[in-house]
C-alpha cells in the first residue's frame, strides 16, 4: 500500500473520486442519522483541503484505496477526519494504515497528540458507530468528551433526523 500527501496541482477528477468515496462511505455509516440524503462533502470542499496540503490517498497496486483528511488544529495537536476506504477493500487495512500515516505526518510536524471526532446518535446505538468506536479504542484512541452537535455545529442540527452528539477522541503521540 501506498500512501501520500495530494499535490495542490491533483487532477479535478481525483478529487471528485475523493469526494464520492467520502460520500458513499459516511451515506453508509450515518444512515438514519440525517434528513433524506446528505452529502458529507463536495469536490469543491475536498479541493480546498487538497489546495491546504490536508488530504491524503492510498492507493493498492495502482487503485485508488482511500482518503483522509489530515490538519493541525494547534502547536500541539493534529486531527484526523473525513477517514474512508473503499468498501470493496475492507478488512485490508487501508483505513489502518490511512490513520497511521496521519499518526506520523502530525508527530513528524512536532505534534504531541492526534484528535478525532466521531458523531453518534443520542438515543440510540449505531451499528456502524459502534463499530468505529471499538476500531478508535483498538488503535489507542479514547474519548475525552461529548459534546452537543448542535451547539458546536448549528448550520448542521437542522438536518439531523436524530439528536446526536459528537465524541472526541484523543491519543498521545508518543
Amino acid at each position: 500500500m501506498e500512501i501520500e500527501k495530494l499535490e495542490p496541482s491533483a487532477d479535478r477528477a481525483v478529487i471528485e473520486r475523493i469526494a464520492a468515496l467520502v460520500n458513499q462511505v459516511y451515506a453508509e455509516s450515518e444512515k438514519g442519522l440525517w434528513q433524506g440524503s446528505t452529502d458529507r462533502t463536495s469536490a469543491d470542499e475536498v479541493a480546498g483541503f487538497v489546495r491546504a496540503g490536508e488530504i491524503a490517498v492510498a492507493f493498492v497496486d495502482g487503485d485508488f484505496a482511500g482518503s483522509v483528511r489530515v490538519r493541525r488544529l494547534d502547536d500541539a495537536t493534529g486531527e484526523f477526519g473525513m477517514l474512508a476506504a473503499d468498501p470493496a477493500r475492507r478488512g485490508a487495512g487501508v483505513g489502518r494504515e490511512l490513520v497511521a500515516f496521519a499518526e506520523r505526518s502530525c508527530r513528524a510536524a512536532g505534534c504531541r497528540e492526534m484528535q478525532l471526532e466521531l458523531l453518534v446518535p443520542r438515543e440510540w446505538t449505531h451499528p456502524s458507530k459502534q463499530f468505529l468506536a471499538e476500531w478508535y479504542d483498538r488503535l489507542g484512541y479514547r474519548v475525552t468528551h461529548r459534546a452537543d452537535l448542535a451547539e458546536d455545529y448549528p448550520h448542521l442540527a437542522p438536518s439531523l433526523a436524530t439528536p446526536c452528539d459528537f465524541l472526541v477522541y484523543r491519543k498521545a503521540l508518543a
